[in-house]
C-alpha cells in the first residue's frame, strides 16, 4: 500500500510539472499566432518588456516553481528557496 501511494505521489508531481510545461508552451504559440510587433517597437517600449519578463519569472518563483537554468520549470520543496533562482531575480 505504501509503495502504491508513493507512485501515485510520483505520478501527480510528474502530471503537474507536464502540465506546467504544456501550459507555457501554448502561452508562447498563442503569442507566435500574433503578428509579430517587437521589431517594431521603440527601445523604451523593448525595456518595458524585459522588465515584464522579469515580473514574470518573479511570479513564477512565488508560485513554487524553478527558475534558474539547472532547475527551470520543476517544482520546488514547499518553503524551500533556491539559491540560484534568488541570484538569478537579484540580477539586472
Amino acid at each position: 500500500m505504501h509503495d502504491e501511494l508513493r507512485g501515485l505521489k510520483e505520478q501527480l508531481a510528474y502530471l503537474i510539472e507536464e502540465n506546467h510545461y504544456l501550459h507555457i508552451e501554448n502561452e508562447n504559440l498563442r503569442k507566435r499566432l500574433e503578428p509579430e510587433k517587437s521589431e517594431q517597437l521603440p527601445d523604451q517600449e523593448r525595456k518595458k518588456m524585459v522588465g515584464e519578463g522579469h515580473e514574470n519569472l518573479a511570479r513564477l518563483y512565488q508560485e513554487g516553481f524553478h527558475i534558474c537554468n539547472t532547475h527551470y520549470g520543476s517544482i520546488r520543496p514547499e518553503g524551500d528557496d533556491c539559491l540560484f533562482c534568488l541570484s538569478f531575480l537579484h540580477q539586472k
